[in-house]
């Protein structure tokens, strides 16, 4: 099981260590023509050369939705010479949450549960006062919007000494998470490691902040860092490649959660 919530979060670590690790992988060609999207009964699939995309295991990957599946058609049509799963952010995620199967559910509602009882919005730092007022800003008006939907309190701390969470408020967000499909479930894993919060996950899941506010909170701690000493080239690529992975788990989230 451990190995799907790998898979899942794998997507997070677009460093210069995995950039360096990929250049000693030679791509695939691509090897097909055509990229279609074809419906039947309300299920759609990717084709390639009249072909259903499939997993690497073989397993056929099928969509309820039309936006979806345009999405990852689009993907499939954009490669050029070589296939780069690295641009293929939808198409990766849909494979990773198939791959993994119904049975992975509920391991990946855990693994958002347990970032969310340890949350980057719950440890703050007591210095310097400039950071410490934007996490306040920040962070403190979602805790506000998460213990009003769900009705619960969250204990945060300064520092990083560990802070117990009330258990009843986790299992209210576990209870809100029971239901949820294996996929979507695969791309709040994804999202929750890609901020380092299972709380922003379900915020942004429970529309009670957008996408962007929830890059913005992630990113509280980097920002202050580069203001103070400017931005390096290899982080920003770094970033960019977590934001396209980041929007692809929104995406998912939106259309199937």
């Amino acid at each position: 099981m451990r190995e799907f919530l790998e898979d899942a979060l794998r997507h997070q670590d677009a460093g210069a260590g995995r950039q360096q690790r990929d250049r000693l992988v030679e791509l695939p060609k691509r090897f097909y023509d055509s990229v279609e999207v074809k419906e039947e009964n309300g299920v759609y699939t990717v084709t390639l050369n009249n072909r259903v995309t499939k997993t690497p295991t073989g397993r056929s990957i099928t969509t309820t939705n039309a936006d979806l599946a345009s999405y990852m058609r689009h993907e499939w049509a954009a490669q050029g010479e070589f296939i780069d799963p690295d641009t293929m952010p939808h198409v990766k995620l849909i494979n990773s949450a198939v791959e993994g199967g119904e049975e992975a559910q509920p391991a990946l509602v855990e693994e958002v549960i347990k970032y969310a009882s340890n949350d980057l919005l719950l440890y703050r730092a007591d210095y310097p006062r400039e950071l410490v007022q934007r996490q306040e800003q920040v962070w403190d008006d979602i805790l506000v919007k998460l213990a009003r939907h769900f009705s619960v309190s969250f204990q945060p701390t300064v520092g990083i000494i560990h802070q117990e969470q009330p258990p009843e408020m986790l299992a209210k967000l576990k209870a809100s998470l029971a239901a949820l499909h294996h996929i979507p479930a695969t791309a709040m894993v994804s999202l929750t490691g890609l901020t380092g919060s299972g709380l922003l996950a379900i915020a942004l899941r429970e529309n009670l902040i957008d996408r962007d506010t929830a890059w913005t909170a992630a990113h509280i701690d980097e920002d202050y860092q580069i203001s103070l000493w400017g931005e390096d080239f290899e982080a920003s690529e770094r970033r960019k490649q977590r934001r396209t992975e980041f929007d692809a788990a929104a995406n998912v989230i939106k259309l199937l959660a």
